[in-house]
Protein backbone atom coordinates (compact mmCIF):
# COMPACT_ATOMS: atom_id res chain seq x y z
CA UNK A 1 0.00 0.00 0.00
CA UNK A 2 1.29 3.47 -1.34
CA UNK A 3 1.81 5.84 1.73
CA UNK A 4 0.26 9.11 1.85
CA UNK A 5 3.25 11.21 0.57
CA UNK A 6 3.37 8.34 -2.35
CA UNK A 7 -0.26 9.10 -3.12
CA UNK A 8 0.37 13.14 -3.23
CA UNK A 9 3.18 13.05 -5.20
CA UNK A 10 1.57 11.34 -7.95
CA UNK A 11 -1.54 13.18 -7.76
CA UNK A 12 1.07 16.45 -8.32
CA UNK A 13 2.51 14.80 -10.97
CA UNK A 14 -0.34 13.78 -13.06
CA UNK A 15 -1.64 17.42 -12.03
CA UNK A 16 1.72 18.95 -13.42
CA UNK A 17 1.47 17.03 -16.59
CA UNK A 18 -1.92 17.62 -17.64
CA UNK A 19 -1.32 21.56 -16.90
CA UNK A 20 1.96 21.17 -19.40
CA UNK A 21 0.16 19.13 -22.35
CA UNK A 22 -3.59 21.88 -21.99
CA UNK A 23 -1.00 24.56 -22.25
CA UNK A 24 1.16 23.45 -25.10
CA UNK A 25 4.27 23.14 -22.85
CA UNK A 26 4.53 26.35 -21.97
CA UNK A 27 5.84 26.12 -18.39
CA UNK A 28 4.79 30.15 -17.69
CA UNK A 29 1.34 29.33 -18.43
CA UNK A 30 1.22 25.80 -17.00
CA UNK A 31 2.32 27.67 -13.90
CA UNK A 32 -0.08 30.27 -13.69
CA UNK A 33 -3.07 27.31 -14.46
CA UNK A 34 -1.83 26.02 -11.20
CA UNK A 35 -1.33 28.61 -9.11
CA UNK A 36 2.57 27.80 -8.64
CA UNK A 37 5.67 29.88 -10.08
CA UNK A 38 7.45 29.13 -13.13
CA UNK A 39 10.89 27.75 -10.89
CA UNK A 40 8.58 25.85 -8.70
CA UNK A 41 7.26 24.12 -11.88
CA UNK A 42 10.65 23.71 -12.88
CA UNK A 43 11.87 22.22 -10.14
CA UNK A 44 8.97 19.53 -10.24
CA UNK A 45 9.25 18.09 -13.66
CA UNK A 46 12.59 17.81 -12.90
CA UNK A 47 11.93 16.25 -9.81
CA UNK A 48 9.41 14.46 -11.28
CA UNK A 49 10.96 13.20 -14.50
CA UNK A 50 8.55 14.48 -17.13
CA UNK A 51 8.95 14.39 -20.76
CA UNK A 52 7.21 16.51 -23.22
CA UNK A 53 5.05 14.40 -25.83
CA UNK A 54 7.44 12.01 -28.33
CA UNK A 55 7.44 12.95 -31.99
CA UNK A 56 4.61 9.88 -32.73
CA UNK A 57 2.30 12.16 -30.40
CA UNK A 58 2.45 9.82 -27.44
CA UNK A 59 2.96 10.83 -24.21
CA UNK A 60 5.77 10.20 -22.38
CA UNK A 61 5.87 10.25 -18.40
CA UNK A 62 8.61 8.61 -16.38
CA UNK A 63 8.65 7.80 -12.60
Amino acid sequence: MASLKDKINEIEREEIFHALKACNWVMAKAARKLGITERVIAYKIKKYGIKREASDGNAVQTH
